[in-house]
């Protein structure tokens, strides 16, 4: 070895042994690092957890403020239910008030601004400062006159008010308008404490170690409450608190400790290593019981659709894009008769085509594959047959059948057998028969009422004068053989069939008034139920739009059922006759139903037969309502004035107007049925 060596030979080894230690320093520094890497995300992540557990701490908390405000909003519209005094307006304040502390203060004021009534809370006095509220530009003025520029709600900005003890605290003013039929009758001016409002609708759901507070876009505080301070790291969230014509902000704080570590490397890494073989242990068993529950879960939804569509009354088939048949369900079985194995894969024609129709439907059905018309949405007609034979109409619904991946793959039909709706309609073809048999006899009523009224006095006239006649000749009228005795003769039977025609008439006279005396109570839903099927009957004809409004909660009426319906066939008729023209735009009919003006004593329902016709002109309108007058060369003038007559006999009103822009709109009253009402 020479002097050179001992430099030149460790050299060499120190080298290797540097790139040695330095794999190990790299890889202990790769493995500190993901250690220190995972004790850092942790401590975010922990972090992170908190914040977002504080955000939705303050998003329920706005959510409760909300649904509680929206609650009082109700109970102050409540409480000018049924047009109250003030005697009963305060104590319905009152009551609202010893349940609702958040509120301090219920004022009912006028369309001015006075103040009606005023109620107080019971649980803390308020130094109040008249003057201060009744300004133009108070705080409640504002509110108002805000809420009477949208119509609803509005709330003032928050401001402080002293109280008895020395102390103060921010409130906010509601102001809610009063409207009647579009009018403001007055306004609810509630007064609202923040700090009660957190206490009341907040703190209830308070964590430990949370505050609350509302507080000014520029963060300064106004209202706080919460628990005390517990922890060295602060965690905040904020949530807007916005509302008709004010703006808030509502701040959550938490305190907590920091953030724990582990205590030294070895724990953390054995530990990780742990956490990512049981991760991987539970990611895998978690995924083999998802796969089974969503097996399971597939399974029952085939089950179900399976339950589904077995229990449908509605025929189901569906075609691939060659015509070929590839699912029925068993009611369409049931409908044609035959078996799924039968139909499925045929084609163009199938069993269930009429021989007839073969080349129509072939034709029908190659264009519908062909995908150049769509189907109609509001579906249509055909005819089928039976495997026995008989043919029956069908209505049918078209759609095309769509993949996952979104192609198109063939058509889905529905079918409805509407022999059933064909023999109905039979039904209601001769129920109008009988009705219009019915409107025969009661315009026969009528007319005998008004011959009734104007053949008595010629009758009275005829009978006075044979009367009379026969006290100026002598008694017995002479001999036989004389003249006066024939004319005394005639003069005899003059009144004795002059007599007996006024027996007749006020029998028939009797007879209808009688009839008129028939009431019964029956519910709105049962008079437009008994004659919606003729009309619609006839709407279909005349391609009329029905449209039916009923207002929820109306009582029944006391009428005559039969001539009630009458008044509303005969109305809702001349409505669907008056737009059979083809410059009507649109045909609507609507049938509405709603309360009439009331007092204490008699309830009335008003029923109203809108049509978008011609209208009706000024000269027309004026004669609309006599006997025997008509616009229609095939009418006899006698409908209208039985509308009328039945409608008055009842003690309503039967009137019309135009409807804006186009179109009549008729209008009669009938009695509801009281409390008291019972069946003849």
């Amino acid at each position: 070895m020479t002097d050179g060596e001992p430099f030149l030979w460790p050299w060499h080894r120190w080298r290797s042994a540097w790139k040695r230690w330095s794999l190990w320093a790299l890889l202990v520094l790769l493995v500190a690092g993901m250690l220190v890497t995972q004790v850092w995300l942790a401590g975010r992540y922990e972090a992170s957890e908190v914040q977002n557990r504080l955000d939705r701490d303050a998003a329920d908390a706005v959510a409760d403020i909300r649904q509680g405000f929206a609650h009082n909003l109700q109970n102050l519209q409540a409480l000018h239910v049924g047009t109250p005094d003030l005697a009963s307006w305060e104590s319905r304040a009152a009551a609202l008030l010893s349940v609702r502390r958040e509120l301090v203060r219920l004022e009912w004021r006028s369309p001015t601004l006075e103040v009606r009534a005023h109620v107080e809370t019971p649980y803390r006095p308020v130094q109040w400062d008249a003057e201060m509220r009744s300004g133009m530009h108070s705080n409640i003025a504002l509110a108002c006159a805000n809420a009477r520029r949208v119509s609803g709600p509005s709330y003032s900005g928050s401001y402080f008010q002293p109280q008895g003890d020395g102390r103060g605290s921010e409130m906010m003013e509601l102001c809610l308008p009063l409207m009647q039929d579009g009018r403001n009758e007055g306004f609810v001016v509630a007064t609202y404490s923040l700090h009660n409002v957190l206490i009341d609708l907040v703190v209830p759901s308070l964590k430990r170690g949370q505050e609350v507070s509302f507080t000014e876009a520029d963060g300064t505080r106004l209202a706080m409450v919460g628990a005390s301070r517990r922890g060295t790291r602060l965690f905040s969230s904020q949530q807007l608190f916005d509302l008709p014509g004010a703006t808030l902000v509502l701040r959550m704080d938490s305190w907590h400790s920091a953030p724990s570590v582990f205590p030294n490397v070895l724990t953390a890494l054995v530990t990780a290593m742990s956490i990512a073989l049981v991760t991987v242990l539970v990611v895998l068993v978690r995924d083999n019981r998802r796969r089974l529950r969503a097996e399971r879960d597939l399974g029952d939804a085939l089950a179900f659709r399976k339950a589904m569509e077995d229990s449908l009354v509605t025929g189901l088939r569906a075609r691939d894009l060659q015509g070929r048949i590839t699912y029925v369900n068993p009611a369409f079985c049931e409908m044609v008769g035959f078996t799924a194995q039968e139909l499925l894969g045929q084609s163009a024609p199938v069993p269930y085509w009429p021989p007839e129709f073969a080349d129509e439907y072939r034709q029908r059905q190659a264009i519908r594959l062909s995908s150049l018309h769509p189907p109609p949405r509001e579906g249509y007609e055909s005819t089928f047959m039976r495997k026995d034979g008989v043919r029956f109409p069908v209505l049918i619904f078209e759609a095309p059948l769509i993949n996952a991946q979104g192609l198109h793959t063939g058509w889905m039909s529905a079918f409805l057998d509407v022999s059933e709706q064909r023999r109905v309609e039979e039904m209601s073809r001769a129920s109008q028969e009988r009705l219009q048999a019915t409107a025969r006899l009661a315009t026969v009523g009528e007319m005998a009422s008004l011959l009734s009224h104007e053949l008595n006095q010629p009758l009275a006239a005829i009978s006075s004068y044979a009367s009379g006649s026969l006290n100026l000749l002598p008694p017995g009228g002479g001999p036989p053989q004389e003249p006066l005795h024939d004319v005394h003769v005639a003069l005899q039977r003059i009144a004795q069939q002059a007599e007996r025609a006024g027996r007749v008439i006020r029998s028939v006279h009797d007879f209808v008034r009688r009839r008129d005396q028939s009431r019964e109570v029956v519910s709105v839903h049962d008079l437009l139920e008994a004659v919606m099927p003729l009309i619609r009957l006839q709407a279909r004809k005349l391609e009329v739009f029905v449209k039916i409004s009923v207002d929820a909660d109306l009582p029944p009426v006391l009428c005559d059922r039969t001539m009630v319906e009458q008044v509303l066939l005969n109305l809702a008729r001349n409505s669907m006759q008056a737009m059979d023209d083809p410059a009507t735009p649109q045909r609507i009919l609507e049938l509405r139903v709603r309360r009439a003006a009331s007092n204490a004593h008699n309830a009335w329902l008003e029923f109203m037969v809108i049509d978008r016709g011609c209208g009706i002109a000024q000269d027309v309108g004026e004669k609309l309502f006599t006997p025997f007058f008509t616009t229609r060369p095939e009418g006899m003038g006698l409908g209208l004035s039985l509308c009328r007559t039945v409608v008055e006999q009842h003690g309503g009103f039967l009137g019309h107007a135009p409807n804006e822009p186009r179109g009549t709109v008729f209008t009669f009253t009938l009695p509801a049925a009281s409390a008291d009402s019972s069946h003849p």
